[in-house]
């Protein structure tokens, strides 16, 4: 096993390494846990600690994210605050499904998931142009996002990798707001979710901390690195990168759980 061949202190490089590259992806769209959570299994992590270790381990990320897209958060304040009742339910749902059930149906689950996000996400705008005869007020768009959000929710608390994936898709479809105010409001709503899902897994302490601590300062920077890149790149540059991360993180799911 790799674990036991490699010293502590270049495991807990890898961990710090892992973090700052799992910090970039979820400042950009999402997907770091898919960075995070197969390095702790290459370095011997079972894979239910690896899991929720990732989820205390990547929260960080998110700070970048909320503080590059301060402005466009702030303009859509209500919205956001309306969505944290369902984030809240979804999650501790979610977490509840990870801790007292079995996983096996899920995991078949995640790599379709992940993929029909990723194709509505890539056709959004096809889709919101569709849409745009609909106030922004209109109680369709109002029961998408909020029920969308809530099964995103369920799904970050209890796996959450391509979690930004999926919240895109879902806020793209629902809401016709540009690129920059998505990402601000998914980092928000991902931060909640994944603080929740943190204090649970905490309760239940099952991390590992000799992973979390390297991946918790990685992924600060990471995620403040992604963020200045995401905003120095045109909404179709964002679009076909996160489009990307979306197709990579099914096939590698698809392939994972076989």
């Amino acid at each position: 096993m790799l674990a036991t061949t490699v010293p502590l202190a270049e495991r807990l490089a890898l961990y710090g390494l892992a973090g700052v590259a799992a910090g970039v992806a979820n400042g950009v769209a999402g997907g770091g846990t898919f960075i995070t959570f197969p390095t702790m299994l290459a370095l011997g992590v079972p894979a239910l600690q690896a899991n929720v270790s990732s989820t205390v381990g990547v929260l960080p990320s998110y700070l970048g994210g909320i503080r590059g897209f301060r402005q466009e958060i702030s303009r859509h304040g209500a919205l956001v605050r309306s969505l944290l009742p369902a984030c809240l339910a979804g999650t501790l749902v979610g977490t509840a499904l990870l801790l007292g059930g079995s996983s096996l149906t899920f995991e078949r689950v995640i790599p379709w998931l992940i993929g029909v996000a990723t194709i509505v996400y890539g056709l959004s705008p096809m889709i919101t142009r569709r849409l745009a005869h609909l106030d922004h007020q209109h109680p369709a768009r109002q029961r998408v996002v909020v029920g969308g959000v809530f099964l995103a929710s369920i799904y970050g608390g209890y796996f959450g990798a391509g979690l930004g994936i999926v919240l895109l898709a879902i806020l793209a479809v629902a809401l016709p707001l540009e690129i920059g105010a998505l990402q601000g409001i998914r980092n928000v709503l991902s931060l909640v979710i994944n603080v929740v899902a943190a204090i649970v897994f905490l309760a239940r302490g099952h991390l590992a901390q000799a992973a979390v601590y390297p991946m918790l300062a990685g992924t600060l920077v990471g995620g403040w690195l992604g963020t200045i890149a995401i905003q120095r790149m045109r909404p179709v540059m964002v679009r076909l990168v996160i489009v990307a991360i979306g197709v990579v993180t099914t096939v590698h799911l698809a392939l994972s759980y076989r």
